[in-house]
C-alpha cells in the first residue's frame, strides 16, 4: 500500500524549520530586499539547526539525511524567506560528496555545513543559453595548472565564496562531451564579477562573470576529466524538485496570509470570502498547490530510492513555478490595492518566484525533456 505520510523524525524537522522560519525569517523578509543586505547571521542560525548540511555526511559535519527531509526544510524556510531557503539546497554538498577528492571534501563540506562558505554554479553563456552543452569557456592545462578563459552570462549566488564552473577541456568534442567541472573561488586572479539588478531574488543575486587567464591548480578539477556535464545534469534532476518546493513554500505562505486577510476584509457590509469570485479562486489555488507539493516530494522520494526521475523532475520544474506565480498573482488581486504595496509580502514573493520560470531550465526545455521520454528521442 502507498504511504503518503512523513516519518516522526521528518515531522520534527518540519516543525523545527517552520517555527524558525516564522520567528526568525518572516519578520525581516522584505527588509533585506529593500536594503540590499545579506543576513549572514541568519545563515549561521540555519547552520546551527543543521539546515545547511542536510545531505552532507556526518563525517564532514552534516546531517546525512535523505532528499525528502531536505525538501521539507526548503519548503518550510521558503515560507519565511524565499531567498534564504535556496542556500539549504543539497546540490553542492551532494556533488562534492559523490565526485570530490578527499581533499576537496575536507575543505568544502564542513564549511558548507557550518554556513561559513557558500557555493553557486557558473554554467550559462550568452551563445549557449538553454543549450548548456555548447559552452565555449575553455580550460587548457598548462603544467600544474588549468588556464581558463571565457565569459558566463549568468552565475548563481554571485556573492558566494566559490562556484562549480563548467568549461570545455577537450576542444575536439562538441556538445556536452569534453566539458569538465572545476571549483572556482572568488579570489582567483583574472576573475571579474558583476551583479544584475534583477526584478527579484536580490538577496541572493546573480550576475555575469569574465575569466581572463584564470589559473587554477590541477586539484580544482571536480570529478572525471571531460565528464563534468553529466555530473551537473544528474544533480539538476532532483534539484528541480527542491526549486518546486521552494516556490510552493512561498505560495503556501501567501495563500495562508491572503485567507486571513480575506476573512477580516468587508465590502458591501459582508466579508469578501462570501463572494465566490474570491473564495473559488482561493479554493483552486489550494488545489493546485496540493497537487504540486506531492509531485515534488515524489521526485525526491524517487531519488532517495535510486529510481529514474528525470521526466518527473522536468514535469515539476515547468509546472510548479508557473502555478505558484499564478497563485501569488491571484492572492495579490484578492488583497486589492494593498497587495500592490510593500506593506505586504505578496508583491515581493511574486517578484522572487517569477525568476524560477527561467532559472535552472525554462519550461520549453523541460517539455522537450518530457517529450523525449514519452515519445522517444528519435521522434522529437
Amino acid at each position: 500500500m502507498i504511504d503518503f505520510s512523513f516519518s516522526s523524525e521528518q515531522e520534527l524537522i518540519r516543525d523545527t524549520a517552520h517555527r524558525f522560519a516564522q520567528k526568525e525569517l518572516l519578520p525581516k523578509y522584505g527588509y533585506w530586499d529593500k536594503h540590499n543586505e545579506f543576513p549572514a547571521h541568519l545563515v549561521a542560525k540555519m547552520a546551527d539547526l543543521g539546515f545547511m548540511g542536510m545531505t552532507i555526511p556526518k563525517k564532514y559535519g552534516g546531517q546525512e539525511l535523505e532528499r525528502v527531509s531536505n525538501g521539507i526544510v526548503v519548503e518550510e524556510l521558503a515560507k519565511g524567506d524565499f531567498n534564504l531557503s535556496i542556500l539549504t539546497f543539497g546540490l553542492m554538498g551532494d556533488v562534492l560528496t559523490q565526485h570530490g577528492t578527499e581533499e576537496q571534501r575536507e575543505y568544502w563540506l564542513p564549511a558548507l555545513a557550518q554556513g561559513k562558505k557558500i557555493l553557486g554554479i557558473s554554467l550559462t553563456e550568452t551563445e549557449s543559453g538553454s543549450d548548456a552543452g555548447s559552452i565555449k569557456t575553455t580550460a587548457i592545462r598548462d603544467g600544474d595548472e588549468w588556464v581558463i578563459n571565457g565569459e558566463k552570462s549568468t552565475t548563481s549566488i554571485i556573492n558566494a565564496d566559490g562556484w562549480l564552473l563548467l568549461a570545455r577541456t577537450n576542444p575536439k568534442d562538441s556538445g556536452p562531451k569534453g566539458i569538465s567541472c572545476f571549483l572556482l573561488t572568488r579570489d582567483a586572479p583574472g576573475l571579474t564579477l558583476s551583479t544584475y539588478q534583477d526584478l527579484g531574488g536580490r538577496v541572493i543575486p546573480r550576475g555575469p562573470i569574465a575569466l581572463e587567464n584564470v589559473r587554477l591548480p590541477l586539484s580544482s578539477l571536480l570529478g572525471d576529466l571531460d565528464r563534468g556535464f553529466p555530473l551537473i545534469m544528474n544533480a539538476f534532476d532532483y534539484n528541480r524538485a527542491l526549486i518546486g518546493l521552494m516556490c510552493l513554500g512561498a505560495a503556501e505562505q501567501t495563500l495562508d496570509e491572503t485567507i486571513q486577510f480575506a476573512k477580516q476584509r468587508k465590502s458591501f457590509g459582508r466579508f469578501i470570502t462570501t463572494n465566490q469570485g474570491v473564495s473559488f479562486p482561493l479554493a483552486e489555488a489550494a488545489t493546485y498547490l496540493e497537487f504540486g507539493r506531492w509531485a515534488c516530494y515524489r521526485v525526491l522520494w524517487l531519488r532517495d530510492q535510486n529510481l529514474p526521475h528525470t521526466k518527473e523532475s522536468a514535469m515539476v520544474k515547468w509546472w510548479v513555478p508557473k502555478t505558484c506565480v499564478e497563485v501569488i498573482h491571484t492572492c495579490l488581486l484578492v488583497h486589492g490595492h494593498y497587495g500592490y504595496t510593500q506593506d505586504f509580502h505578496v508583491e515581493q514573493r511574486l517578484r522572487d518566484v517569477l525568476g524560477w520560470q527561467i532559472g535552472d531550465g525554462t519550461a520549453q526545455i523541460q517539455k522537450l525533456i518530457i517529450a523525449r521520454h514519452i515519445i522517444g528521442r528519435e521522434y522529437v
